[in-house]
């Protein structure tokens, strides 16, 4: 009885090891010819995304050197600003009273010049720094309170008491900075006299304290007994006037 055939779908004439390459070899050059990628578009070359790069470089560098398309003074006049989209147009920040106002400015510059001496309550500590809250020299006379912050004190304070050298807090300080301490602490810790120190005043002041006699040496409560019991030069401002709350300039009318 003969051998079965084992491969019986085969026909025996052919030579399946020299089929099977010639497959390969098929599917190899397809591979090279026909770069089909999924979605069926062929990757551009690299050599073209190359040329292409080299020619706009040389074009940019030509119009760049030779030209105004990259100059911007050339492109925009002078003075040239951007409208604002309808209904974004700046207008600025927003009012505030003018309490308010004086009273956020005079925050910051407590915080960073009286804090540390008079405490975050205004109150001291009954020995080395006298309490702010309740006090006749802040709040009482303007001018007087003035020349203690600007010139610093020496000697018995307003309750008759010596608590040591205040230095003065003037230096570098402007009508602004004065006009909001005064404000900050005259209506705040308790104390509520509810006006308004303006900058106009601020100014009287610091020209007031250069011309005193003694100028450069802080003030004494003699001094102050004699020449400042008075209130500070300006016109008073309502303090629910509406103020810009950085310039604290009049507010522009809407």
């Amino acid at each position: 009885m003969s051998k079965q055939n084992e491969n019986p779908d085969l026909d025996e004439s052919i030579n399946v090891s020299e089929a099977h390459s010639s497959v390969v070899r098929e599917a190899a050059a397809c591979a090279r010819e026909k770069r089909i990628v999924e979605n069926g578009i062929a990757p551009v070359s690299l050599w073209a995304v190359v040329a292409c790069g080299v020619v706009l470089l040389i074009a940019g560098g030509i119009l760049g050197a030779g030209g105004n398309l990259f100059a911007y003074g050339s492109t925009y006049r002078e003075g040239y600003v951007r409208t604002a989209p309808p209904g974004m147009a700046d207008t600025g920040p927003v009012p505030k009273e003018a309490l308010a106002a004086y009273m956020a400015k005079g925050a910051k510059i407590y915080s960073a010049k009286c804090n540390g001496c008079h405490g975050s309550d205004a109150k001291g500590n009954g020995s080395t720094f006298p309490t702010l809250v309740g006090s006749k020299w802040v709040l009482g006379e303007t001018e007087r309170f003035a020349m203690v912050i600007l010139n610093g004190l020496q000697g018995p304070a307003s309750t008759g008491n010596t608590y040591g050298v205040m230095p003065p807090q003037g230096i570098g300080m402007t009508p602004e900075d004065l006009a909001g301490i005064m404000t900050y602490v005259r209506n705040n810790f308790g104390n509520s006299v509810g006006d308004v120190v303006t900058t106009d005043m601020a100014k009287a002041a610091i020209e007031t304290s250069a011309a005193r006699k003694s100028a450069g040496n802080m003030v004494t409560a003699a001094e102050l007994e004699a020449g400042h019991v008075k209130a500070l030069a300006g016109e008073a401002l309502d303090p629910k006037a509406l103020l810009d709350p950085i310039t604290l300039a009049p507010a522009k009318a809407p």
